[in-house]
Order: C-alpha cells, then structure tokens, then sequence
C-alpha cells in the first residue's frame, strides 16, 4: 500500500542519503541481535501482520518523514507492502507518550528495522521543537541553520537540518519567518534552497591581516553577494563594523551589508563591561531587567559574548554613524533560552546563525517503538496500553462526551 509519506515530500527528502535503502547484511550488522534473532524465530514459525506504534516520551514536533521515506525504501527493496498511518503530521505537536506513527506489515521484514528506525526518528523530533521554540522566540528575525560542525558525521548533519527546517516551517505556520536556509550545500534542499549561505569565517580575517582587508577581498570575488562581515577578531566590533560600513557605503546604503556578532563568552564587546551593558539595556529594555533573571539568563542579557546589550550598542553604533540598513547577524550559542532572552529584550537580531537546536540533553531524544497488534488483534506488553487505537478512540469518546456535558 503507498503512504501518505510518498505522496507528499518534504522538500530535500528525495535526495537525503540517509534514506537510502541498505542491503540486508549491513542491516544485520547494525540492528540488536534479538531482534535478528526475532527475525529468524518468525520465518521458522511462520509470519504475520503486525503494528508498531512508535513514540516519544517527551513532548515533540513530529517530524518523521526521513525515518518514514527509509522504511519505504527498505520495505520496497524487499518486495513487502507496509501501510503507515501517521497520527500527527509533520510539523505537528505531539505530546508525551503519543503515538507519532503506526506501522503496519510482514513481522519477518519488520523485525530487523526497529533499531534503525528509531535512530531515525528520536533526535530529529526533539531538534525540531527546539527549533520551532526559537524560531517563534524573535518572529522577526531570519535563522540560518549552522550545525554541522557539531555533529557526528554526515547522517546525524542530515537529521539535524531536516530537524530545523520542520521546526522552521511550523513556527512559519504560527507568524515567525523562522529557518531561510543552511550553511551546506548537501543539506540546502531541506530549505528549499539551492545552495548553503554563508560568507567568512575568522580564518580569513586572520589571513587578510584586517576585518577591511578581509571584507575588500570578499568583495572583489564575490561582488554579487552581500556582503557579511565578522567583526570580532581583533575585539574591536564597533571600529571594525564602522570602518567596513565607511569603506563600501554603497552597499551599506543599499541594505547589501550585515555585520556578524560572533564574540566568545570570555569578554564583553568592544565598548562594554557590567557597568555600560546594564546601562546599554536599561536605555533600549528596562523591562528585561526589573523582572527575576536566572544567571545564565541575566549573562544573556548583560553578560560577557554576544548579550542584548552587545546587539543594541552595535545597532546604536550603527545608526549613529549613518548606516541605519546594514543589519546585525547574531551567533554562539543562540539556543532556546538565549532567544528567549533576545525576545524578552527586544535585541534588533536581523538573523541569527546557531546550530543549538541540537538537543542538549541526549537520553530526552529516545524513540520508542511496540508491537500493539498481532494480525489485527490488539496485544501490547502491560503499562503501553495508552498505545493501543482501542484506548484512544475510548479516550477522545470520553473527551466528546464531557464537552457535550459542560455545554
């Protein structure tokens, strides 16, 4: 039977390796040994029909389909039919415990592919919550997916940036402008893109020997392209920033001109310390202040690296000096709770790069996966009961009728 899954493509998904079917030897290797060995009792003791419901214990957004399109491919490679009801489309909340899919087919050809499908489903789901969080944090402002660097090969960058381009889209849904693009050019088509974005790292302002010298050079390449300026190497964000904006006004006139905010926690930005970022945010956010702060979020706000009060004395800079259409590019680590905390200050981000949807807390990725049907009759281990189609259609039954109730 084809799913729904065929018939509606996220893009990038048609090209993403990681739903590339693998032979079965290699799935042999890679899955639990009980469930080869699960494998091996049902084709002795003959097949059946069963059903998976797979789940996440934390609260989601769901985003199945890389895990969903590999289990097609495998299922076609082995000449099996398998039917899949996704419960909550991509891109949906899900709560705790509920189930996201059901997977229906042959026990023989089912068996072996629990393990890899889960690895497929758990990180990508919690990413895309994280992403979304952030993205609806500062609806105003462009996100651009920057994770690759911290992942752990080329199939985890794949889950992660499918993961951030869900959660973009559903925080679009809810108002937010949410994730344009990536820094890849493998993963772009998650994007809709055709390439990555990006312009400079450190590495060639240190080559250049000057943030101007850096920019000119860039300019002279790529003329086309805007121009994206790291301003924090030599930790003169202001004066670099500045001094780039006076060396190519035309393009700073013309909107073709951000500079990026990247300086490390370990310093305040040029022109700051306690004493003028409190200042600095009391002036453009004093709300932001006069509520309760946790450290880490009073650090966000006041603190060392890229603060709000960094991104408003850049702005004030900036306006100041005459060039009120270069924008500001926000980075390191620009995760929920600092976006948040950019939100709470109102700090003029245009776009943010960040890779920090990645879950932080790995074990809060787990996917889950139970048999809950064997050839059509309910059957699932003691305490998954909330699994089974039986106790949700009683529980959206006994919903109807207490709403009929109080009304």
């Amino acid at each position: 039977m084809i799913s729904p899954i065929s018939q509606s493509i996220h893009p990038g998904v048609d090209v993403a390796q990681v739903t590339a079917p693998l032979p079965d030897a290699e799935i042999r290797s890679r899955t639990d040994s009980y469930f080869n060995r699960t494998r091996l009792i049902v084709s002795a003791f003959g097949d059946c029909a069963v059903t998976y419901a797979f789940f996440i214990r934390t609260p989601v957004i769901s985003a199945p389909t890389l895990m969903l399109r590999w289990l097609e491919n495998v299922m076609a490679e082995r000449n099996s039919p398998c039917e899949i009801e996704i419960v909550h489309p991509e891109g949906e909340w899900v709560g705790a415990g509920e189930p996201l899919v059901y997977v229906t087919g042959s026990f023989t050809h089912l068996a072996d592919l629990e393990t890899l499908l889960l690895q497929k489903l758990g990180s990508p789901c919690v990413a895309a919550l994280r992403a979304y969080q952030m993205a609806l944090s500062l609806p105003r402002t462009q996100f651009l997916a920057m994770d690759a660097r911290h992942c752990a090969g080329f199939e985890m960058q794949e889950l992660m940036a499918y993961a951030a381009s869900v959660g973009g889209r559903a925080a679009r849904r809810d108002g937010a402008i949410g994730f344009v693009g990536t820094a890849n050019d493998a993963v772009a088509a998650f994007f809709d893109t055709p390439h990555g974005l990006g312009t400079m790292p450190h590495a060639l302002i240190g080559y250049a020997g000057s943030t101007v010298r850096a920019a000119e050079m860039f300019h002279e390449t790529f003329p086309e392209t805007d121009l994206v300026v790291l301003v924090d190497y030599f930790g003169q964000e202001i004066t670099d920033a500045l001094a780039v904006c006076r060396r190519f006004p035309e393009l700073a006139a013309a909107g073709r001109m951000a500079v990026r905010l990247d300086t490390h926690g370990g310093r305040f930005m040029e022109g700051l310390n306690p004493q003028e970022s409190y200042a600095v945010l009391n002036r453009h956010a004093p709300q932001a202040l006069r509520r309760y702060r946790s450290d880490k979020e009073l650090r966000y706000l006041i603190g060392t690296g890229v603060s709000a009060a960094a991104v408003w004395s850049m702005r004030d800079a900036l306006d100041e000096a005459g060039f009120p259409r270069v924008k500001i590019i926000g980075s390191s680590g620009f995760g929920v709770t600092k976006c948040a905390c950019m939100a709470d200050a109102r700090a003029p981000l245009d776009v943010v790069g960040t890779g920090s949807y990645i879950p932080e807390r790995w074990n809060e990725t787990y996917a889950t996966a139970d048999i809950i049907a064997y050839n059509g009759q309910e059957r699932v281990k003691m305490g998954r009961e909330f699994l089974l189609p039986s106790t949700r259609a009683a529980q959206r039954v006994g919903a109807a009728t207490d709403r009929t109730a109080q009304s």
